[in-house]
């Protein structure tokens, strides 16, 4: 979204520090800052290291002394001497072995975290155990007491832990930071709770933690770190108020749109600005940390869904095959040659009529442009015989067709140019591919083309149906895919509103009740190429998208997140335009038989001799009613087209 940055968006995030990502210093990692005594660092930490080592080992024999002062009930002429001497000798031998096979004093764990007073218990457990099997060797009279080596290895795990909780607490607390924006974070989860220790671990952090929101009600009495819980999203604003608070952070990655949607004016109620973290594929193996948060943006708003691909069937249908993106310049075309690129395929043509688009995308792709290398093909799908000398030089193996005019409203005033693209084009790229014996084809469609009232939908249906035609006839796999608006493609009225917010107003909407499906490129362009992998020959391959959204809250919200006032004029349906978009046409059923987010619907083919009498002009009674598979003469040519 070009033109919309919310409050605060230009402040820059420092990257996180070692202590972040691992919990702390460890006795491997030190912090190499400059010692003005100059003292060198690494014999500095070695002085370190066997101090804590030192300690544990007085620790211990403390733990000893004080096991064998209660079974005596302080009775010291009791005590075997000679028996306590031997027990603690043998613990300064055997502590110093067991830690060092568990490097528990060379820095595998940081200081005072659960992994290393999980190690700290196996080393004591191994040094107790192996008192008490030579207690028990020594026959009579004993060492000491059989009960005497557990209780001592109770008692000095208790200093021992005590003495690394302090240290941690005391770095925690150094390195506390004091300034930074006041910031709630909703969502006490696994990384809420990282995010709160990121903070909280880096002294630069430009975020300083004072409350914590959750709508889990078992959650009521948690603190993290000190923060303490503050209630649900209702008593945002008073904890808002409370603390003083300018920031809150979403640490929920996998929200959905209707819970960003409310936090988001929530905050705004409250005067509080919105950032959230990565969706869960962003960061998944890896800590959240400060370096994650960032601005909210429109497809937080809409809602973020996790696609399962399988990336192995994907790959087995492009890993070293020739492929051809058509409208390669294009918002979806682009996109699909960078995500196709990571497959290997053996070659990768990407044409385009559009000599700039194809500079951009190169220059995307590769650091440069490399406009004389073959990869890169100027062509224009209207012209036939071009296509046809290109498929048989090139012979691809898999197209993926994405070239198309889309614009509703300028196919209304210009129905022709629709037509020669969209429908005459395909069917070009259709004939040179069957020519050539492509394997895959797949025809990147809309939802508009379902129970079409317009000329982008007739032409995109018309499209459908060619390909689902060429279908029957080849021997390899050609099918559509069809979705809907797509986020940050080019023309989208989510790119006019923030072209008209970023002028100050107003931003337009033709009806507040509008309701439209959304995805972002990548989404669209990762479930098209899961598509060409499980689509049948002649299919349309409807995406699912979630649930329509209403486009007067769509621009409510992205005023909301510039700031300041900006008015919102209606001005009516124009000519073509829907309601209520549709996925689906009318006799058409929700069948997903091998992906939980694609449906599989039949299309019905164009016979042969209708093929042959394609006009080059858009049938003039095709406008605003006309229903799908009617025949309508097409002028000028005696011609008939079902559409």
């Amino acid at each position: 979204m070009s033109g919309i940055r919310p409050r605060n968006a230009g402040r820059r995030t420092p990257p996180r520090s070692r202590d972040q990502m691992t919990g702390g210093p460890t006795a491997a990692q030190p912090e190499r800052k400059a010692d003005m005594s100059g003292t060198d660092p690494g014999l500095r930490w070695r002085l370190i290291r066997f101090a804590m080592l030192g300690g544990d080992v007085i620790s211990l024999l403390a733990g000893l002394v004080l096991a064998v002062s209660a079974r005596y009930e302080g009775e010291l002429g009791q005590i075997n001497t000679r028996g306590l001497v031997v027990a603690l000798a043998l613990t300064v031998l055997l502590f110093p072995i067991a830690s060092t096979a568990l490097r528990l004093h060379q820095g595998r764990y940081p200081v005072g975290s659960a992994d290393e007073l999980k190690s700290l218990v196996i080393a004591v457990g191994m040094t107790s155990l192996t008192v008490l099997a030579v207690d028990a060797a020594s026959g009579t009279p004993r060492l000491l007491p059989l009960s005497v080596p557990p209780i001592a290895a109770v008692l000095s795990f208790v200093i021992m832990a005590a003495f690394r909780l302090a240290i941690r607490s005391q770095r925690e607390g150094a390195v506390r930071p004091r300034t930074g924006e006041r910031t709630l974070v909703f969502g006490a989860g696994i990384a809420g709770e990282q995010l709160i220790r990121s903070m909280l671990g880096d002294p630069d952090s430009p975020y300083l933690p004072v409350g914590l929101l959750d709508d889990d009600p078992t959650k009521r009495h948690l603190r993290i770190r000190g923060v303490r819980m503050m209630g649900g999203r209702e008593r945002m604003a008073a904890a808002a108020a409370a603390t003083g608070a300018e920031v809150v952070v979403i640490a929920l990655p996998s929200a959905g749109g209707a819970l960003v949607r409310d936090l988001s004016q929530r905050a705004t109620d409250a005067g509080l600005a919105v950032k959230v973290l990565p969706r869960m594929s962003e960061y998944f193996n890896r800590r959240v940390g400060i370096r994650d948060v960032r601005d909210i943006d429109v497809a937080d708003l809409l809602g973020r869904r996790q696609i399962d691909t399988d990336v192995t069937e994907i790959a087995d249908y492009l890993r070293g095959k020739r492929v051809l993106v058509t409208g390669a310049g294009g918002s979806i075309g682009s996109e699909l040659c960078r995500q196709i690129q990571r497959f290997g395929p053996g070659e990768l043509m990407m044409l385009d009529r559009d000599e700039s688009a194809l500079h951009a995308l190169q220059l995307t792709m590769f650091g440069e442009a490399r406009l004389h290398e073959p990869q890169a093909v100027l062509a224009d799908i209207r012209d036939g015989e071009a296509l046809l000398r290109l498929f048989g030089e090139r012979r691809p193996e898999v197209v993926f067709h994405a070239a198309a005019l889309k614009h509703v409203n300028m196919l209304e005033q210009y129905p022709d140019e629709g037509w020669k693209t969209n429908v005459l084009g395909t069917r070009n790229v259709l004939a040179a591919a069957t020519e050539v014996g492509v394997t895959h084809f797949i025809n990147v469609s809309t939802d508009k083309a379902a129970n079409p009232v317009n000329v982008l939908g007739h032409t995109k249906r018309m499209a459908e149906q060619l390909t689902a035609a060429y279908a029957r006839g080849g021997g390899g796999r050609y099918l559509s895919v069809r979705f809907g608006n797509v986020l940050g493609s080019r023309g989208s009225v989510l790119e006019t509103f923030a072209a008209q917010i970023a002028r100050g107003g107003p931003v337009t909407i033709t009806d507040p009740e509008v309701t439209r499906y959304f995805m972002t490129i990548p989404e669209a362009v990762q479930l098209v190429i899961q598509a060409g992998a499980i689509g049948r020959g002649g299919e349309a391959l409807v995406l699912d998208m979630g649930a329509p959204v209403r486009i007067g809250d769509v621009a409510a919200h992205l005023i909301s997140l510039e700031g300041r006032p900006i008015e919102i004029r209606v001005t009516g349906l124009r000519p073509g335009e829907k309601l209520h978009e549709e996925l689906f046409g009318s006799g058409e059923h929700d069948s997903r038989p091998f992906h939980s987010m694609i449906s599989h619907v039949p299309v019905p083919g164009l016979e042969p001799d209708e093929l042959d009498r394609l006009g080059t002009r858009y049938p003039a009674d095709t406008a605003g009613t006309t229903p799908r598979n009617h025949v309508a003469v097409q002028p000028h040519r005696n011609s008939v087209v079902p559409l």
